[in-house]
């Protein structure tokens, strides 16, 4: 893997784990020569995992909108920012630039850009592993959740093992490094 697109909070949470675990995914990712792809945001858990990154001598790449990149949250210190129309050609050039994704803490944009390039991975429009960095218990209620849709029916087996999740920043990149998308039909 030579790059991973990291989706979290533009905010830093209430608890200083989520900044740390910032911080020591960027070690991670730094050790094992990746590098990061973002939302291009300098404030809370973004900025926090762009600064350590670059900190660490990596390279970032954001990709924000321009009605973004206008409020001035714009990291201005990034090895490359790409400004980008839309939020739809954000998360399409986040996706293109990356060979992986993670999720960390964060809120609805967080969870919404996993759940989509999780559905690509369903539907076989890449074969890319999709995590979950689940400090401090963060993503337990959504991990049952898949699992009630899987008991219900809505969900396959198959599909369900594509989330993968760990508790730290080294676990879940282990899990990358193995990871092999499943070759079902969704509609089997």
């Amino acid at each position: 893997m030579r790059r991973i697109c990291v989706y979290c909070g533009s905010s830093a949470g209430a608890h200083s784990d989520y900044a740390d675990a910032a911080r020591e995914l960027a070690a991670v990712l730094t050790g094992h020569e990746i590098e990061l792809v973002y939302g291009g945001a300098s404030v809370g858990t973004m900025g926090i995992l762009a600064d350590a990154v670059l900190e660490h001598g990596g390279k970032v790449h954001g990709v924000i909108p321009k009605m973004l990149e206008e409020k001035e949250i714009a990291h201005q210190g990034l090895t490359e920012l790409h400004v980008v129309s839309s939020m739809h050609a954000r998360k399409s050039m986040m996706a293109a630039l990356s060979d992986g994704f993670v999720a960390m803490p964060g809120a609805f944009g967080t969870l919404e850009e996993i759940i989509e390039v999780l559905t690509w991975g369903q539907l076989r429009f890449h074969d890319k592993p999709c995590g979950l960095l689940n400090v401090r218990g963060y993503f337990d209620k959504l991990l049952a959740f898949f699992d009630h849709t899987l008991s219900e029916g809505f969900l396959r087996a198959e599909n369900r093992s594509m989330l993968l999740c760990d508790t730290t920043p080294t676990g879940l990149i282990q899990k990358f490094e193995r990871y092999s998308a499943p070759h079902v039909d969704k509609w089997q």
